[in-house]
């Protein structure tokens, strides 16, 4: 039996409003209720880091339009065509807690799967321009708010500088981080600080470099 078009799936951004059916009649339940039982807990690992790449695009201008593309090789790509990988962590997780959690993120480098081109990478490396490293800093679980973008901490690093710091180290700590000095913001502050990172190397570096 021939196939129907494989090509990539034309996703187009839903409303929440999309109801389930069954046999052409709704049955009383929509995609809004499925995200909100889905997705309500914006601390748990998984949810968090979706949740930071949605900001870090926000803070961009480059979610406005379109849906997220979940295996592309870079988490975001501006208007610019700057690539920019997120990373996220947290002092708080979702369950009972002993002590609050360290904070490290992954940075291993990979074989990046092009969204655009459907190819492969043919080595290892981090294909992003810029890494956006996000702490969500609050220590109190009464009052933790993933929404509340001053609970966030940003740290910004050329891929260049993080290379040249790390080489092909597999994640990092914030100390160690913090020791080959990334730029800090606000939220209102990343376009520009990664924009001042960005220039310090607008082509990708392999790892070590």
């Amino acid at each position: 039996m021939p196939h129907n078009n494989l090509d990539a799936l034309a996703v187009t951004p839903k409303t929440g409003d999309e109801p389930f059916s069954q046999q052409g009649r709704a049955i009383g339940a929509n995609l809004r209720d499925f995200w909100s039982w889905a997705c309500s807990d914006l601390v748990n690992n998984a949810m968090r880091g979706v949740l930071a790449e949605y900001i870090v695009g926000l803070a961009l201008g480059c979610v406005g339009s379109g849906t997220r593309l979940e295996w592309d090789a870079t988490d975001l790509r501006t208007r610019q065509g700057l690539r920019v990988e997120v990373k996220s962590s947290a002092y708080l997780q979702s369950w009972k807690q002993e002590r609050l959690s360290k904070i490290s993120f992954d940075i291993k480098p990979a074989l990046g799967w092009d969204a655009t081109t459907n190819t492969n990478a043919t080595e290892r490396a981090r294909q992003a321009d810029v890494y956006v490293f996000c702490v969500l800093a609050s220590t109190d679980k009464a009052a933790v708010d993933p929404l509340n973008l001053d609970q966030w901490d940003f740290y910004v690093m050329s891929t260049k500088r993080l290379n040249a710091a790390v080489g092909e180290q597999k994640t990092i700590t914030l100390g160690s981080l913090l020791k080959n000095t990334p730029a800090k913001c606000s939220f209102a502050e990343l376009p520009a600080c990664i924009e001042v990172e960005a220039n310090q190397e607008r082509t990708h570096c392999p790892p070590g470099s």
